[in-house]
């Protein structure tokens, strides 16, 4: 059986073998030179490039973290109750709860970021069925991006709108 395997693998080979060398054809010569690094090249004409200073690793250290988030005082949500096909704008203090239909929404943190306050809103909340006596959601909801991590109940629906600091 591997007698079979070795000729299969081999046709394989053969029958691919022109396919690579047009490949390699079609490289155009300055491409296939490799690159060499300026501070080692023999040519006197290479550009080596600067240190970056202090300020820019630093600016390249805090571009790599992403944006800066600052935190709320308290947050914007919107409730949805889909039997009624009703909304209703929840306003929620940092530590506050709020009733909405069966369900106890409670706000554990809200951010923006720092640079632009309207962009986008990140709030921590637990969601509690009180009927129930089951948390449905705890976690992260994403203003932009709702459907990333969503309450999910048959007849309710929250979402974060906006995080305020006043």
């Amino acid at each position: 059986m591997n007698k079979h395997l070795t000729r299969a693998g081999l046709c394989l080979l053969l029958a691919a073998t022109p396919v690579l060398a047009q490949d390699l054809e079609e490289v155009p010569e300055e491409e296939s030179q490799l690159m060499v690094d300026p501070a080692f090249s023999d040519d006197p004409n290479a550009v080596v490039p600067a240190e970056p200073s202090a300020a820019e690793r630093e600016a390249a250290v805090a571009a790599a973290r992403g944006p800066q988030t600052a935190r709320g005082n308290s947050a914007l949500l919107r409730g949805l109750d889909k039997v009624t096909g009703q909304t209703r704008e929840l306003t929620l203090a940092v530590g506050e709860s709020v009733e909405f239909g069966r369900l106890e929404v409670l706000l554990a943190e809200c951010r923006f970021p720092a640079g632009d306050p309207s962009a986008d809103a990140f709030a921590e909340m637990t969601i509690t069925d009180k009927k129930a006596n089951a948390r449905v959601f705890s976690g992260w909801m994403i203003a932009s991006s709702p459907a990333l991590s969503a309450l999910d109940d048959p007849r309710y629906d929250v979402w974060v709108v906006s995080c305020t600091k006043a």
